[in-house]
């Protein structure tokens, strides 16, 4: 007789075979790749070649996110997975007291006490928000274009930390995207990461009880990061001394705290320990599986689901004619005399264009961010150099999350407002647009214009749920080319239905249809439906579309993506049928283009530019410094803020600072919660204030003036 103990997780399957006194005769940790059922049956094949694994004799338990559904049709006894992992745990670390997993969408801890002689475990689980799991980092990783070898090995010890929120994975994105901004090194911003997600832990699944040791670590992301296990060291060392429990050396540390070889397969262990107390599971065949995927889950999928983004091939056929631009339309090179550049660094790339005094757009160029503005723009320039040889740049206008950064440094001429760079890009091409919705990778913008200005804006830069790094995020995961999405999701014939809202709960609402069959195509055609809803009612909380106008403009780069595009014309067709709506003809580079156009502005009114030249630019130097003599003292909140020096050849320096700066450098301040933290002495703050006091004057608080006047004590004198 053989026992089989299988988890279905939410991002991999794992199974460990043992015979029947539990000896392991076999294992396997493989990504389903959203395809549970069919991942399982590979399993069930692969063992009943290779080891004879028998339908009616042998027995299987089954647990993990996906373990009910699937188990019920081969006959699988299911254990929920925390008990597996407890159990697995008593079996082989009776001296253990305190266990931490961390999986790819949830997390779970578990507290051993012992009284009287018996042991009593308290757990904890977190499974909601992907805060914190293996996903969650691995999408950081991506983003700061770490691959997956390099992240393993990177470390925690030594470097810098900076502020990242812990309670939400949507907020720590964005914390990660100020930190890109300011030029944090990758190094800095992961180890950060680690130190956010054991805080995770240790304040939220904790619930007051303090972990003692030994501690166990398990999990993918416990077992294959090394900066992950180095934060679990140092916090938990520190806490063991605060609390009274022990002051421990480093090498204590790594006896106390500790990582097992088979760390990835605590719950399938499980399931085998409690199959050999019980006389359950008998293995039924995979036979039910089989019709399940092959017949049974299309049938489910029609009574839950509905029906895909186009109806027919020609209906698809007749939508990419008239769009086929969106993905065709590029900026040919040609070559003049005279440039102005747009630039529009954005979270997640670098982009700029090049117009002649004309308005034409005779250049174009890009680069996925390095998770360091400076850098970035380093490569953006050398193209542009490459390209314009000996022509001469009038003027420059920069955009997005760099601008602020990187405005004096470059010497552009504008620093543009996203908002303000994009209408004008939209109202460029459709000076009588209603409406420009831009969709950008980490934010949503919403213009609402009349007679060509613009009257009132929606902005999300919060939530990721509407936006085009939340759909390329799910593509990846699911090892889908950026540039595959479209025909993906167009390939479903049915797809499931998501619900409108917060992208941590529309992250779970995906785990739940990947446990009821639905595949990767067919859940991104399903993201691709529903993101108009969270851009126009989630994000814009715009109800009645009917109010905004008739004639739409789409913009940014996730309407590059077709699927989008076709999600987006539906939505808006069936609430506006005569609605006209129109994709903008470089939507990527809308933001460049606008900031081109208003550096073009400032030439024609001013007639000289401040940009510094591509020599200065290659020849840039920096220096991020985050110390206890950066911190801001103005105030009792004591801000932990960022210098990051540049070496331009022009300043006075700054010798009286305590962070001293050397003449030719220039000092800029980020990770300030206030003006007055952008500056270091009071001759500086002085200005400030004063500058403060002029807004307070120019614009009266009337809250605040009511507060004062309407609730005055009474005089006793009677109102006329």
């Amino acid at each position: 007789m053989l026992l089989l103990g299988i988890d279905v997780g939410s991002t991999t399957c794992k199974y460990v075979l043992t015979d029947k006194e539990g000896n392991i005769l076999d294992k396997a940790y493989e990504r389903h790749n959203t395809k549970q059922a069919e991942k399982v049956l590979e399993f069930l094949l692969r063992l009943e070649n290779k080891h004879g694994f028998k339908a009616g004799r042998d027995r299987v338990y089954i647990t993990g996110s996906g373990g009910g559904f699937v188990g019920d049709l081969i006959g699988a006894r299911f254990v929920q997975e925390v008990v597996a992992v407890a159990t697995a745990v008593e079996k082989l670390h009776p001296d253990v007291r305190f266990v931490s997993e961390i999986g790819g969408e949830d997390m779970k801890t578990i507290f051993i006490k012992e009284k009287d002689g018996r042991k009593n475990k308290q757990v904890y689980m977190q499974n909601v928000c992907a805060g914190g799991t293996g996903t969650f980092i691995e999408k950081i990783g991506r983003k700061l274009g770490i691959d997956m070898d390099a992240l393993s090995k990177m470390g925690y010890e030594g470097y810098t930390l900076y502020r990242v929120s812990s309670k939400c994975g949507i907020f720590a994105e964005a914390d990660v995207n100020s930190l890109i901004k300011a030029g944090v090194s990758t190094e800095e911003i992961m180890a950060s990461l680690f130190d956010a997600v054991v805080y995770q832990n240790l304040s939220q699944l904790t619930k007051g009880n303090i972990p003692l040791p030994k501690v166990l670590l398990l999990g993918g992301p416990n077992l294959f990061y090394r900066g992950l296990q180095e934060a679990w060291r140092v916090h938990l060392q520190r806490l063991w001394k605060e609390r009274g429990v022990g002051d421990f050396s480093k090498e204590e540390m790594e006896e106390l705290v500790i990582v097992p070889e088979n760390s990835l397969y605590y719950a399938s262990l499980g399931c085998v320990f409690t199959a050999l107390e019980e006389n359950d599971g008998i293995y039924k065949g995979y036979e039910k599986l089989l019709w399940w995927i092959e017949e049974g889950q299309y049938e489910q999928k029609l009574k839950e689901g509905k029906r895909g983004l186009v109806a027919s091939v020609e209906e698809l056929e007749s939508f990419k004619r008239n769009y086929s631009y969106v993905v065709e339309n590029k900026i040919i090179p040609k070559r003049v005399k005279e440039v102005i550049i747009g630039c529009d660094f954005g979270s997640t790339t670098a982009k700029a264009v090049c117009i002649t005094p004309d308005k034409e757009i005779v250049f174009s160029c890009y680069s996925l961010s390095k998770g360091n503005p400076i850098e970035d723009a380093k490569e953006i320039f050398r193209q542009i150099k490459e390209y314009l040889q000996d022509g001469k740049v009038l003027a420059l206008g920069i955009t997005g999350y760099g601008k602020d950064l990187l405005k004096d440094i470059l010497g552009a001429d504008v620093g543009i407002v996203e908002t303000v760079a994009h209408a004008t890009a939209g109202l460029h091409f459709f000076p009588d647009a209603d409406c420009i919705c831009d969709v950008g990778g980490v934010d949503v913008k919403i213009m609402i214009l009349r007679q060509g200005s613009v009257v009132d804006f929606r902005l999300n830069s919060q939530c990721s749920s509407g936006n085009g790094a939340f759909l390329q995020g799910v593509a990846e995961r699911f090892n889908i080319p950026l540039w595959e999405i479209a025909d993906k999701a167009f390939s479903a014939k049915a797809m499931p239905s998501f619900t409108m809202g917060c992208g941590v709960f529309l992250q779970s609402d995906i785990v739940n249809q990947q446990r009821k069959g639905w595949k990767a195509e067919e859940i991104l055609a399903g993201l691709c439906h529903v993101l108009p809803f969270n851009v126009w009612i989630y994000a814009g909380n715009i109800n009645n579309l009917a109010q905004v106008g008739k004639k739409f403009i789409l913009q940014g780069g996730t309407h590059r993506n077709l699927a989008v595009v076709k999600a987006q014309i539906d939505f808006i067709k069936a609430r506006i049928p005569d609605a006209e709506i129109y994709v903008h003809p470089y939507s990527g580079e809308a933001g460049a283009i606008g900031a081109a156009l208003v550096a073009l502005e400032h030439y024609q009114k001013h007639g000289r530019s401040s940009f510094r030249g591509f020599e200065a630019i290659e020849k840039l130097s920096y220096r991020s410094i985050t110390s206890k003599d950066t911190i801001c003292n103005w105030c009792p909140i004591n801000c932990q803020r960022s210098f990051i020096d540049v070496y331009i050849g022009e300043g006075e320096g700054r010798p009286w600072s305590k962070v001293p700066l050397e003449p030719g450098w220039v000092r800029i301040i980020f990770n300030n919660a206030c003006p007055k933290g952008l500056v270091e002495d009071e001759r500086e703050l002085k200005v400030i204030k004063e500058k403060m006091e002029r807004v307070k004057n120019e614009f009266p608080n009337i809250a605040d003036f009511v507060k004062k006047e309407a609730f005055k004590r009474s005089t006793g004198q009677k109102v006329p």
